[in-house]
């Protein structure tokens, strides 16, 4: 189906307004005679008539009458296109949900919306909880639309931008180790070691480290799913763990948590937000995650 050109329904509304041919001529900047051309490719294309003309008046058709809005619509559509393709154009309302953990979204993410709010006015965020595992999953299904995870990447279809680095520090409870030193290899049959699950994704980045011991056999291993519950527990005496540095920073000042062999120096990872690789919104996610990592990680 052959389509109007956008000039030709810019001349038609002027005439239709103006009901002068010569006036709305000098509006679009044509000739008399070219608007009228105009007008004619437009009544040969749709097969009916859009003005009564006499040497007296102009006047619109019926069929002109009902092309009069539709075609001022289409028109503040084209300069809404002008504007969005050069920037100028208010962005239209978004809504995110941003998957997490527990813990970061509680201590972080929350008190951010506030920022992501007043940098981002267009965009409201929703926060759904969960696993690393979990939430890298429901990205490629798209149950969400991003999340922020310090989980490696190994998915082609998924994709990230980088936010804060994420340090670990290897600690118990000074109770605990004075009563139980943990101060060579051998020692560590004597205690439990507490981490999310069995793979030790938390344990790794102190035992791949340089210097760290990959043969150390703890007595137990403790899986439990989030760092917020493996704190706890290593606060009561119960087990050691590798645990986010900016996660027990107030608890290593205080001496309630020391540093275990703190001459090995833990590996470091990154936070990142996650997306699907596909997704149309990729400056959005980097903004965002420009907005993030203005916000002291905590």
């Amino acid at each position: 189906m052959q389509l109007p050109s956008i000039e030709s329904l810019r001349c038609f509304v002027e005439a239709a307004r103006q009901l002068n041919f010569r006036s709305a001529a000098r509006l679009v900047g044509l000739t008399p005679a070219a608007l009228g051309q105009r007008i004619r490719q437009l009544e040969e294309l749709w097969e009916t008539a859009l003005f009564v003309r006499t040497t007296r008046s102009v006047r619109l058709t019926n069929a002109g009458l009902a092309l009069l809005p539709q075609a001022q619509a289409t028109l503040d559509a084209a300069a809404k296109c002008r504007s969005a393709a050069i920037g100028t154009l208010e962005p239209p309302p978004v809504q995110l949900t941003l998957g997490t953990r527990h813990e970061l979204g509680n201590s972080w993410l929350l008190p951010m919306l506030g920022a992501i709010k007043r940098q981002h006015p267009e965009l409201t965020v929703s926060l759904y909880f969960g696993s690393g595992i979990d939430l890298l999953s429901r990205v490629r299904t798209m149950d969400i639309d991003c999340a922020v995870t310090s989980s490696r990447l190994t998915d082609p279809k998924l994709d990230a931008y980088k936010l804060h680095q994420e340090d670990y520090v290897f600690v118990g409870s000074p109770k605990l180790l004075k009563r139980l030193p943990l101060k060579k290899p051998e020692d560590a049959k004597h205690h439990v070691l507490i981490d999310t699950e069995y793979g030790l994704p938390l344990f790794r980045y102190w035992r791949d480290a340089p210097g760290g011991i990959d043969s150390m056999e703890f007595g137990q291993l403790w899986p439990m799913g989030t760092i917020s519950a493996i704190r706890y527990l290593v606060l009561r005496e119960e087990g050691l763990a590798v645990l986010p540095k900016y996660y027990v920073d107030k608890d290593l000042a205080s001496k309630r948590l020391v540093e275990v062999l703190p001459q090995v120096r833990p590996l470091c990872d990154h936070f990142r937000l996650v997306y699907r690789s596909d997704d149309p919104r990729t400056a959005l996610y980097r903004d965002l995650a420009a907005t993030m990592n203005s916000q002291p990680l905590k």
